[in-house]
């Protein structure tokens, strides 16, 4: 897995979960929504080995286990985006989002996207999660 280095002058889409398991599951009810949204899209894609993790358990769980061997297989051949390690520093960031905002019901994944997408300064999520908006500093897509 790559870590991921943002310039200035590029411009990062991060997935969380819930737009890899609509674009993967076709009787999710945002599929077609992922699907038109990541065809139109020209960024690159940046998720993290905590998104996949989540995703293939959320996969799996719910009786996707087809699916989520495929999802796996694209997502660790890198065809899909590139998948930042969450490092040791960022898991403490985390923790501390996790901590300071007890008042939301923000997985411990999405607190290591908030911190992984505040240090790349990336300002796009493509996701279906309304976590994402209490953020504050994030445009969700689609």
């Amino acid at each position: 897995m790559n870590s991921f280095m943002v310039s200035r002058e590029t411009q990062v889409t991060f997935v969380d979960t819930s737009a890899w398991y609509a674009l993967y599951v076709w009787k999710d009810l945002h599929h077609v929504a992922a699907a038109t949204w990541l065809k139109a899209n020209r960024q690159p894609l940046l998720t993290t080995d905590y998104v996949i993790d989540e995703t293939l358990t959320l996969m799996r769980s719910h009786d996707e286990g087809t699916v989520a061997i495929e999802f796996g297989t694209h997502a660790f051949e890198q065809r899909l985006a590139t998948i930042h390690s969450i490092a040791s520093d960022e898991i403490a960031a985390a923790w501390q989002v996790f901590r300071d905002y007890d008042d939301k019901d923000w997985s411990f994944t999405d607190c290591t996207s908030k911190v992984v997408m505040e240090r790349h300064k990336i300002a796009t999520a493509f996701t279906f999660d309304h976590h994402f908006r209490q953020f504050g500093t994030v445009a969700v897509a689609p």
